[in-house]
């Protein structure tokens, strides 16, 4: 099915509203939420409000829960989430940090103990739309692992997100490179199996440590992994995010120790960097356009129409989705459906939902 921007945002309003937020709260959240299916990132999509409703009714997710400065010094923040909507204490935390680097050329925040945060791309986007260089390292706290090591047979972390943005100059768009450090993100495997669809080679493994193109080896026993992109080097980077953003905040790497059902825990770093620190924002900007051009300028491989940079493909999405309308699998729509009756949404809501396709 396929379903406006407007109306998908309206249910998401009402369920988060029922489970327990504000509407205030509850349209913000449900507006990012959304917009992450508008790029063409439904692994971050409305899809993950069942999962958000399943962490409100087991105490997990605490509607209300704004951030709370646990230690401010300058331009250096420790911040914690309080197991609130990530949605709305990453952006009051980053608010904060924006507020710190115009101040100080730079700010380091270190957002612990958040519920899902949503993309990543968000906060890098956020900082970046304020004028700065973002950088950020996360990691994930739920209530099983699900990517396998490098060389290893089970899985052991998360997916681990990273993120750099880089400002829109004026003649080029944001730089947003935002991705897992698995090869696929485990939404996209929901949304494979949901949508009975294979997954593609090289990014799951069964028990037993060997390939295969199976969704459903994430969700029945005996469970899968998933692989860090790149091999080593994925791995590599997915073992910062746990560091970096985990370690660091307090809010802890993965153990199992902290495995807690119904949990969808991020801590997150963000480095935030004035790029006219030095007074050259102007040069920077300048040869930001010049590279960019120069890589866009090769000429298209077989099977690609132009050469895109991070940032490209989801602005691309956005416009074919707000004029044609955002697909829901059937699997997504039944969860959503459930989701709100678990939480009381009137039932002519949820029919129109149905019907808007």
């Amino acid at each position: 099915m396929k379903i406006s921007a407007e109306n998908l945002t309206a249910l998401a309003t009402s369920i988060l509203t029922h489970a327990g937020g504000t509407e205030d709260a509850a349209r913000r959240i449900a507006t990012r939420l959304v917009d992450a299916n508008l790029t063409g990132h439904d692994s971050h999509g409305v899809g993950m409000i069942p999962a958000y409703v399943e962490g409100v009714l087991a105490g997990q997710l605490i509607p209300d829960a704004d951030a709370e400065v646990v230690q401010d010094k300058g331009p250096f923040l420790l911040v914690d989430g309080q197991q609130g909507f990530g949605h709305i204490v990453a952006e009051q935390a980053m608010t904060l940090a924006i507020e710190r680097a115009k101040a100080s050329h730079f700010a380091v925040l270190s957002l612990r103990r958040s519920f899902h945060l949503g993309r990543l791309g968000d906060w890098g986007a956020m900082a970046a739309e304020a004028g700065f260089i973002c950088i950020l390292y996360a990691n994930v706290q739920s209530s099983r692992p699900i990517v396998a090591p490098f060389g290893g047979s089970d899985a052991r972390f998360v997916t681990n997100p990273y993120c750099t943005a880089i400002p829109a100059t004026d003649k080029h768009p944001m730089f947003l490179l935002d991705m897992a450090t698995s090869t696929i993100a485990m939404g996209k495997v929901r949304v494979a199996d949901l949508s009975g669809k294979q997954v593609p080679e090289g990014c799951v493994t069964d028990a037993a440590g060997n390939q295969t193109t199976d969704p459903s080896v994430m969700f029945n026993e005996p469970l899968g992994a998933l692989t860090t992109f790149g091999q080593h080097k994925g791995f590599g980077l997915a073992l910062l995010g746990d560091i970096l953003g985990g370690s660091f905040s307090g809010g802890g790497a993965y153990l199992p120790e902290r495995e807690v059902e119904a949990q969808i825990l991020n801590n997150m770093m963000a480095i935030l960097i004035d790029p006219d620190v030095f007074g050259t924002a102007d040069a920077f900007g300048m040869d930001v356009d010049a590279y960019t051009d120069w890589i866009k300028s090769s000429p298209p491989a077989p099977g690609f129409d132009a050469v895109q940079l991070p940032g490209d493909p989801e602005r691309s999405s956005a416009k074919d989705r707000r004029a044609n309308g955002i697909f829901l699998d059937d699997g997504t729509a039944a969860q959503l459906a459930e989701a709100a009756k678990s939480v009381d949404v009137p039932q002519h809501e949820i029919v129109v939902f149905r019907n808007s396709a």
